[in-house]
């Protein structure tokens, strides 16, 4: 086997185990909520994963020097790519199925999209509209199973799940150079210093009882940590060096997939004609903003 036929068979491979990873991480996140409540659950699952890729770092021998330039830029990302992103979404899915908040969380592409119009003056082609009345039409269908009626909480969640689709899109746009450092450095800042802020706000305002967790709860804490947030990320390093860009970005389309199935196997949630749908209606959306003009 060649060297660029292996590479495309492990990128691949790490794609796969990326988006298994990522996707299980919805249903199991939505029993933890149970236990515990999401600012806190998230933030003290960031914290630990953070230890764990910066350790992981340092057996690499990485520097964990940020320049001093970088600052405001890492600053930054870390509001939209974690607190934003992970924060936001986990509360969200305190109130919205895991169909519904994993729909709305992944039509970021389609954001990031209509952002880069008036940002990069990359003007929308047809193609991008229609994914646009696609991913619309989608979420459109997901939502309307009691005819729009939704209450103060129902509400609320769709609000934080659009709201962190769209602050992660923004951030990509306008964060787009890569910050000079490792990306697993990169990563563990990140994950670090948003996941420290979600504690933070988690223990003062939401005031957990941590002894409210079981052992399900527990395993399901311990999957959070281990898999979405540690192993995950070092496999999408893996899948970004070996695969193109595009390839690797239309591949993670797959996650909220099996997220939705897992979820309707794990938690019971309906997954039926409207259900099936709506995910191809986003994400075929999804998929044409992320295709390169």
């Amino acid at each position: 086997m060649d060297s660029a036929r292996r590479d495309r068979t492990i990128g691949s491979l790490c794609l796969c185990a990326t988006a298994f990873g990522w996707a299980l991480n919805w249903p199991l996140m939505k029993l933890l909520l149970q236990q515990w409540p999401p600012l806190f659950a998230r933030g003290l699952a960031g914290i630990c994963a953070s230890l764990i890729l910066g350790t992981l770092a340092l057996s690499r021998k990485e520097s964990f020097a940020v320049p001093r330039e970088a600052i405001p830029r890492l600053l930054f990302a870390t509001f939209t790519n974690v607190f934003a992103w992970m924060g936001l979404g986990t509360v969200a899915m305190k109130y919205v199925t895991v169909s519904e908040g994993a729909l709305l969380a992944y039509t970021m592409p389609i954001w990031a999209m209509l952002f880069a119009w008036p940002v990069l003056h990359t003007r929308p082609a047809a193609r991008d509209i229609f994914g646009l009345v696609l991913g619309v039409a989608g979420v459109t269908l997901l939502l309307s199973g009691n005819g729009f009626a939704f209450g103060a909480d129902k509400l609320l969640g769709i609000v934080l799940a659009l709201l962190c689709a769209i602050l992660f899109a923004l951030g990509n746009v306008l964060n787009r150079k890569p910050l000079p450092m490792p990306p697993l450095v990169v990563v563990a800042w990140q994950v670090g210093l948003g996941c420290a802020a979600m504690l933070i706000l988690g223990v003062l305002f939401e005031r957990p009882d941590i002894t409210a967790i079981t052992p399900l709860g527990l395993g399901c804490f311990v999957y959070m940590t281990l898999v979405p947030m540690g192993i995950c990320y070092v496999t999408w390093f893996e899948t970004l060096r070996r695969l193109p860009p595009t390839t690797a970005s239309t591949g993670m389309l797959i996650v909220p997939v099996i997220g939705v199935v897992s979820a309707a196997i794990i938690l019971g949630e309906p997954l039926g004609y409207r259900e099936w749908t709506a995910m191809a209606l986003t994400l075929g959306g999804v998929t044409l903003a992320l295709q390169l003009g």
